[in-house]
């Protein structure tokens, strides 16, 4: 991987990674087009900025190339209205976080919605988008905190509680590419006590909507989804964690007017409206910075 690269690189290994001779290597460097010190007399190329430097170039050549006006990744009910009642022009295309990263690396679209736990610490997404986006001109954006948990029928009937609760219940499943799937398998790890053998796949749902529908059709008799999908669906919720819900931005991408036009809306009081009545939103760190790609 690019990121096992030695911090600075010599020039035959510079040569290497971006296929050329090492004459070349040295004309870059004496023309300034290549980021660059010299130890002892020596050439050494700083990592981190060659591969930034090799991202821009890449950006150069395709800025002529329009990325669809999309918004990918993770499902959120808010983010979904506020596409919509913005009149921002942008459309969505939720299919999971990871999904939605890979879809952004792909050109595919413009932002994506992330909720993804990080294995180091108590963060959210900032190890899932690094590993993607490190080296690119991307900011990672607060959207709002969101109470996670069971989505449950009327009263819980099955007394659910916590993790452990879910042995032999009938669970509506998410695809493994959404943040949901993630974090659950995280949670199921840490129950320990072979929960994983003891959970009674249900249907599989894409989204929290179908989340909440699956259990409200009686399809599933839990589905661990957010807080306003269970009250949108009239059923119960037992919270379990507050996650954060973060857009990853290209940087370009983030200035025009198409993506202003959805940031101005969510600071208006009707937003806040809408937040309060769909329940289980914190939205004081709207638009905070969690990560900058280089």
């Amino acid at each position: 991987m690019l990121q096992d690269l030695p911090p600075y690189l010599t020039t035959r290994e510079l040569a290497d990674l971006i296929r050329v001779k090492e004459r070349k290597v040295y004309d870059l460097a004496a023309a300034g087009e290549v980021p660059h010190s010299r130890a002892t007399g020596k050439l050494l190329f700083p990592r981190d900025a060659v591969l930034a430097w090799i991202d821009r170039a890449g950006d150069a050549a395709d800025e002529g190339q329009e990325r669809p006006a999309v918004v990918l990744g993770s499902h959120d009910l808010l983010l979904e209205w506020a596409l919509r009642e913005s009149g921002c022009g942008l459309a969505s295309l939720f299919d999971g976080s990871l999904d939605g990263i890979e879809r952004l690396a792909r050109r595919e679209g413009v932002a994506a919605g992330v909720h993804v736990p990080d294995n180091e610490d108590d963060d959210w997404n900032i190890e899932a988008v690094a590993s993607q986006f490190a080296f690119k001109s991307v900011v990672l954006i607060e959207w709002a905190k969101r109470n996670r948990g069971f989505i449950v029928p009327a009263g819980n009937p099955a007394r659910i509680s916590s993790v452990a609760d879910l042995a032999g219940k009938r669970l509506a499943r998410r695809q493994q590419a959404a943040g949901t799937y993630v974090l659950l398998q995280k949670l199921v790890a840490e129950a320990g006590n072979n929960l994983e053998a003891a959970l009674i796949d249900g249907p599989l749902v894409r989204d929290e909507r179908e989340a909440a529908q699956a259990v409200f059709g009686g399809e599933a008799d839990v589905a661990f989804g957010l807080e306003s999908a269970a009250h949108q669906s009239r059923l119960d919720f037992v919270p379990v964690c507050i996650e954060r819900f973060d857009l990853v931005v290209l940087r370009r991408e983030y200035f025009e007017p198409a993506f202003q036009k959805l940031l101005g809306f969510a600071r208006s009081e009707a937003f806040a409206n809408k937040a309060g009545q769909l329940g289980g939103y914190d939205i004081s760190d709207l638009g905070k910075v969690h990560f900058n790609g280089y």
